[in-house]
């Protein structure tokens, strides 16, 4: 993935809307995400089954992504109706990490599964990955769909953890 701080459009996918925008912070990439967020939640209502576990919902999504680069010179933040239907790439849930966990908190949301976007990257002007922690027997573990195990993650010098909104 390009650096989420370093890109030079965001492209904003709200269903059949799409928004093109100038990057302007890191801040206003991480609102459009969460906006994405609340726009997958009835997909992610349809898509997951009632009663899953942090573990299991993870088994879930890994079955349904294809992990691809975002198009150069473009972040590209998908809802999840979008990764799994209507993508980029026409390919059944390719995105890269930020779409990925923007499915991810979604389906945590419709399962109330507490959790929470961790940013990561060498320095803080610059991350250059993102993915979520979730609450499972009472510790934070994280759910990084790129990685391939579930609990794992790669380590970075940087990580800053920004809360959900609680409406979701």
């Amino acid at each position: 993935m390009s650096p989420l701080a370093a890109v030079s459009r965001v492209f904003c996918i709200f269903g059949e809307m799409l928004l093109k925008e100038r990057y302007t912070n890191l801040a206003r990439t991480v609102e459009a995400m969460q906006i994405q967020i609340e726009d997958s939640l009835e997909y992610a209502r349809y898509f997951t089954p009632t009663g899953e576990t942090p573990r299991s919902l993870f088994h879930l999504l890994k079955q349904h992504t294809v992990y691809r680069n975002d198009p150069p010179g473009v972040e590209l933040l998908q809802s999840m109706p979008t990764l799994m239907e209507n993508n980029w790439w026409g390919v059944r849930g390719a995105g890269d990490c930020d779409c990925f966990t923007i499915a991810a908190v979604a389906c945590c949301a419709v399962e109330r599964i507490p959790c929470r976007i961790v940013l990561v990257g060498n320095s803080t002007q610059c991350p250059t990955h993102v993915y979520c922690e979730v609450l499972d027997g009472g510790r934070w573990v994280p759910f990084d769909l790129v990685a391939p195990f579930y609990g794992e993650t790669k380590k970075y010098k940087y990580l800053s953890r920004v809360k959900v909104k609680s409406k979701f």
